[in-house]
């Protein structure tokens, strides 16, 4: 197996477990991962995305690569794209913790994840410029919402390698923590997303994407009925009743 689940209630822990290959990714666990997240078990309403070892991924197997025609070579990227967009559209939202080795196709698994926590370690790199190659994961479209068109590019065409709190400081994470926090500090905003509605939960991943991409109008249409929606839940409105009787929790600086 290449792929370690743990349970923590309502949060589970996905784990890359190549170690010895710095979790690069062969088709056997991209397609884990796949199937995985196309049937989250019932009651899980987090996972958090973690590696085996001192690397998060080193990226595509190059192994992989061997012998493909451009016919194959296109099967094989649309697989990618299909299984990474199982994590960023689907029915939970999942927190990666990235360390050492976040490179190629380990940038674009991160990239799908939706909340990044980063460990001092971590580095962040595109190398198939200088191999003679393109990004087939997803990169192209993810990477640049991020941190730009003209990043990745220079990313690209150099060779330019992004430590960790550069690629902070840029948007590659959420969360910049200290060395071999990043699991605890995952775990801990798993927990509290896991607490959260299902229907705001539902909303930011599924909704608030698309009224980014919309045209203004449609966004702010979007927006009405995700709201009406969501504010009429039964939760919801227990929630709000809650708050009012200053039971429910307040924001607070920290």
């Amino acid at each position: 197996m290449t792929l370690q689940v743990e349970d923590h209630g309502a949060v589970a822990v996905v784990r890359l477990d190549r170690a010895a290959k710095r979790n690069a990714l062969d088709d056997a666990t991209v397609l884990a991962l796949e199937a995985y997240f196309s049937a989250v078990p019932e009651g899980v309403r987090a996972v958090v995305l973690d590696a085996e070892g001192e690397h998060f991924s080193a990226g595509l197997d190059l192994g992989e690569l061997a012998e493909r025609d451009a016919y194959e070579g296109l099967l094989h990227s649309r697989m990618w794209h299909r299984a990474f967009a199982r994590i960023e559209h689907g029915g939970v939202p999942v927190v990666a913790v990235l360390k050492g080795a976040v490179v190629g196709g380990g940038l674009e698994l991160a990239c799908a994840a939706h909340i990044r926590v980063a460990e001092p370690s971590a580095f962040y790199a595109l190398p198939e410029g200088s191999r003679g190659l393109f990004v087939g994961g997803g990169a192209s479209v993810r990477v640049p919402k991020l941190i730009g068109v003209h990043r990745m590019a220079d990313m690209m065409l150099t060779g330019r390698v992004l430590d960790a709190d550069e690629g902070h400081a840029l948007g590659l994470s959420q969360y910049r923590v200290e060395d071999g926090h990043g699991l605890d500090h995952a775990l801990g905003l798993a927990k509290k997303i896991a607490g959260n509605s299902p229907v705001t939960n539902f909303a930011v991943l599924q909704a608030l994407p698309r009224i980014a991409a919309a045209d203004p109008e449609q966004g702010y249409l979007m927006e009405s009925l995700m709201a009406a929606v969501a504010s009429s839940s039964e939760e919801a409105q227990t929630r709000m009743r809650e708050f009012l009787a200053g039971r429910g929790p307040k924001v607070a600086k920290k």
